[in-house]
């Protein structure tokens, strides 16, 4: 088990300098590491391992957190990280938060292979096209985590799965489902067909409606949702891609619903769907 360094007191030791540059994208993708911040992203770091390797590879931790959250220490510990006890002024450098909880955990990149996605079979997927809110993009990554499913995948013309905002948001959930990075979006849309899934665009301006396509029973079936930016939803180009183009209606005075509250409705309506009789969830189980 390996040893707890001593406190690291200056933030310009070799390895607070090594962590801190993480904050920046072009330091993330020459290194593949990134920055996990506070104790549940920790932990969910800490029991994650991909292609035989602990995801979590260094762990600063002030002394009151290390005592706070022992188990949590001792779970970096047991997967192989180094710990570093720190002081409060090394967290708050590495840190990107104004309040940091004293855990701060450097961990290696984890996205999947857009094939190895689509030979699995997804059920139901969220592709975020050309969306550029970190904040966003994790918030919608915990909510296709939540509604059970299989994949994200963020095209090429979308935020930095790893922009530390983005991994807050997610509140852990990076952890916890495939996702695949950079594709383009024609590959993303043509690469879930071919794997047998239909691919709907959530868009305020679509010609069918969510809850009349819930009412035809037609969301039964294995599913990807694509969304858009946050202020000009999806290009023309993006939604003719697609299989349909679809809105959430508003049944009361809203002018409409942020990136990340439309992509939980359209998800949890799809994910509603597959578990009742005759969806795709309960077929897959019943064999």
């Amino acid at each position: 088990m390996p040893p707890v360094s001593p406190e690291l007191i200056s933030p310009r030791s070799t390895r607070v300098s090594a962590a801190r540059r993480l904050a920046r994208r072009n330091f993330r993708g020459k290194d593949r590491l990134f920055l996990a911040e506070g104790p549940q992203a920790v932990r969910e770091a800490a029991g994650h391992r991909s292609g035989g390797q602990a995801t979590l590879v260094e762990l600063f931790a002030t002394v009151e957190a290390a005592e706070r959250y022992a188990d949590i220490v001792g779970e970096a510990r047991d997967a192989g990280a180094r710990v570093h006890l720190a002081s409060e002024e090394v967290i708050a450098e590495i840190s990107t938060t104004v309040t940091p909880q004293g855990l701060v955990g450097v961990c290696r990149f984890l996205d999947t292979p857009f094939e190895d996605i689509l030979a699995a079979r997804p059920r139901l997927v969220a592709v975020l096209a050309h969306v550029r809110d970190p904040g966003n993009a994790g918030t919608v990554l915990r909510c296709a985590d939540a509604a059970g499913a299989e994949a994200v995948v963020l095209t090429d013309a979308s935020v930095d799965l790893y922009n530390p905002k983005a991994v807050r948001a997610s509140v852990g959930s990076h952890f916890h489902l495939p996702v695949a990075v950079g594709v383009p979006v024609e590959r993303a849309v043509a690469g879930l067909r071919e794997a047998g899934v239909r691919v709907l665009a959530a868009d305020g301006a679509g010609d069918r409606d969510l809850d009349e396509e819930l009412d035809r029973g037609t969301m039964g079936g294995p599913t990807a949702w694509v969304f858009g930016n946050e202020a000009w939803g999806l290009p023309e180009e993006t939604r003719a891609l697609t299989d349909a183009v679809v809105r959430v209606p508003l049944h009361g005075r809203a002018e409409s619903l942020n990136l990340a509250t439309a992509a939980a409705v359209c998800l949890y309506a799809s994910a509603r769907a597959q578990r009742a009789s005759g969806g795709c969830r309960t077929v897959t189980q019943s064999q």
